[in-house]
């Protein structure tokens, strides 16, 4: 059941302080999708955990990364403001409205990060849509089930709706959500969503020609030797003494789990920094 808590626990949140400088719904897919788009430069897409909205998951990071960058944030299907919509979720059809979104706001490539659910969805865009990618960011996630630990995966089917009762996740949906009316149906669609195995593929990841920085808490969840395997499918482990350093990185952040690595803004500004210029 900790476990469980510690999945709802919410990030600071700035509460929307830090305002847009556009926002808005892009028809995609037979949905619509919720944006928003912070400062100017060379775009980013960043992708939201399961559950969260954006200002939930990201507004601690926005305002660092918009100083010099364009930011476009993405509500998936049923979060925040995107309305729930009947259409099955899948890897497959987020990912394509990531696309969509981009098609939509005139961006031809971008950076994607994703955090935890939208770490996978960035893994699969990457596969989907190669040619929109410059360099991914995936953030305490994974691109198959068994990249996580068992007690993770476990802890997952034991999601029920009255764990989500006062909650921040709760208070964020109700704040935002076009229809609050849908709030038992969005849980019953992503229950079903996160209890199914997922795999994009391990031939799949090894041929994402985009660099990739794996950001990770040393105790987030995640299986540390599938973690370390997926980076070797990326180019990574060798021994950059006796050969040219991979294009990809891995960072290790200790004394974090899933939900407190995201608080780590200073840390993880720094890496973002550092590996998009």
């Amino acid at each position: 059941m900790l476990l469980i808590a510690m999945m709802f626990a919410a990030f600071p949140s700035n509460g929307q302080q830090f305002k847009p400088s556009n926002s808005g719904y892009a028809p995609v897919n037979g949905i619509k999708v919720y944006y928003e788009v912070y400062g100017e430069g060379r775009p980013i897409v960043l992708l939201h955990g399961a559950f969260y909205t954006i200002d939930l998951n990201w507004s601690q990071l926005i305002p660092g990364l918009s100083k010099t960058r364009k930011v476009i944030a993405i509500e998936m299907q049923g979060h925040g403001h995107t309305p729930f919509s009947d259409r099955k979720l899948s890897l497959t059809a987020l990912a394509s409205d990531v696309e969509g979104v981009m098609d939509y706001l005139k961006i031809d490539s971008a950076d994607v990060a994703g955090f935890s659910m939208g770490g996978s969805v960035a893994y699969q865009f990457a596969v989907q849509s190669p040619k929109r990618l410059r360099k991914l960011v995936i953030i305490s996630s994974t691109y198959k089930t068994s990249g996580w630990l068992p007690v993770v995966n476990s802890g997952f089917k034991n999601f029920k709706p009255e764990l989500f009762d006062n909650t921040p996740i709760k208070a964020a949906y109700d704040a935002v959500a076009p229809d609050k009316t849908k709030w038992g149906k969005f849980l019953e669609q992503m229950f079903v969503f996160i209890g199914e195995p997922f795999n994009v593929g391990d031939s799949n990841i090894s041929k994402i020609a985009a660099p990739v920085l794996i950001i990770s808490g040393d105790n987030d969840g995640l299986d540390k030797i599938e973690l370390m395997k997926t980076y070797q499918l990326l180019g990574g482990g060798v021994t950059a003494d006796l050969q040219p350093m991979p294009a990809s990185q891995l960072a290790i952040v200790p004394s974090q789990g899933h939900v407190s690595l995201m608080m780590q803004t200073a840390t993880i500004l720094n890496y973002l920094d550092s590996f998009l210029k």
